[in-house]
């Protein structure tokens, strides 16, 4: 088949290897434009160009994939369908009706669970068990479609943010190509209505939402600095510095008495900084001070000082 990738963040990248090597056809790959990106604010294009550039796919790079002159070059590539990962826009009516037969979008969560823009981060986040893909027919709505496919994957206790998306877009990647060749060849494909009323949402995450707040559970707080990679980070300030936050185990010691939430109640060599919580202890094993490199506990209070008693805001 002549497929037009949709596609911009590292999720997609599995899938758009997977698919040039198989015997379907990329006509080209659209993706957001190169965007500022890091500390120094350098021009930086998304993965999925720097992929397709490699393979000698031909990129088309657009604000608003719906524009006009957006559908106008859509249309002349006489594709018969469109397939979507990672993309960052909702494509509206005119720009579905292009395809031959129709466009299907992969989603990291088992839909109608985490539709939205980061389903992987609030998975982990929510400390999910249970995981997986879903291909869906698209409408105009996002992640509203029709299912075609899910396959469901479980979420270890050591899983990351990270962690997971890799798993997800490589299993992606694998089902994905499965779908287009049945799909070619005819095989039954069945569209299956999203139950709306268990619909879940999994909004693009701010800045903010990486702040600590010690006066929740330990637990709590350890999902979210596994969910939370690689950006924004969980954080918690100081000296006046932000201090990410990059690993993290729950404690089962029953340590700390009287102490406040986010005061340090012990630093053990070998094991971490030991922060009371509203509920446990939170072993704090991997910090950073923005603007410096990743250090483990023990070099970091090496360098910092930093003891019990220490209050963290």
């Amino acid at each position: 088949m002549n497929i037009v990738f949709f596609g911009t963040a590292e999720f997609a990248i599995p899938s758009l290897i997977e698919l040039h090597k198989s015997r379907h056809k990329i006509s080209a790959v659209v993706t957001q434009p190169d965007r500022k990106k890091g500390r120094d604010l350098k021009i930086s294009p998304p993965p999925t160009k720097v992929l397709a550039a490699s393979k000698g796919i031909p990129v088309f790079q657009s604000n608003n994939v719906s524009d006009p002159a957006s559908v106008a070059y859509l249309r002349g590539l006489n594709t018969d369908l469109f397939v979507v990962i990672a993309f960052g826009q909702i494509l509206n009516k005119d720009v579905l009706s292009i395809p031959k037969l129709y466009s299907i979008n992969l989603h990291g969560s088992l839909l109608p669970k985490y539709r939205g823009a980061a389903p992987t981060n609030w998975a982990v986040i929510n400390g999910d068990r249970m995981s997986g893909i879903t291909i869906i027919k698209m409408n105009e709505r996002m992640d509203e479609g029709d299912i075609i496919l899910k396959k469901d994957v479980a979420i270890d206790a050591e899983d990351t943010n990270i962690t997971l998306s890799e798993t997800l877009s490589d299993l992606g990647a694998k089902v994905l190509v499965e779908t287009l060749d049945k799909i070619e060849n005819g095989g039954k494909i069945t569209f299956t209505k999203q139950d709306d009323q268990a619909a879940t949402y999994a909004p693009k995450l701010k800045k903010e939402d990486g702040l600590v707040d010690w006066n929740k559970p330990a637990l709590v707080i350890h999902n979210r600095v596994r969910g939370l990679l690689p950006w924004p980070s969980a954080y918690t300030h100081y000296d006046g510095n932000i201090l990410k936050i990059l690993k993290t185990e729950v404690s089962d010691e029953p340590l700390g008495g009287d102490a406040k939430a986010g005061e340090a109640i012990d630093v053990l060599k070998g094991k971490g900084i030991i922060v009371k919580t509203a509920s446990g202890n939170l072993v704090v094993q991997y910090l950073q001070l923005e603007g410096k490199r990743a250090l483990d506990a023990d070099a970091f209070v090496r360098g910092q000082r930093i003891s019990k008693g220490y209050k963290f805001s």
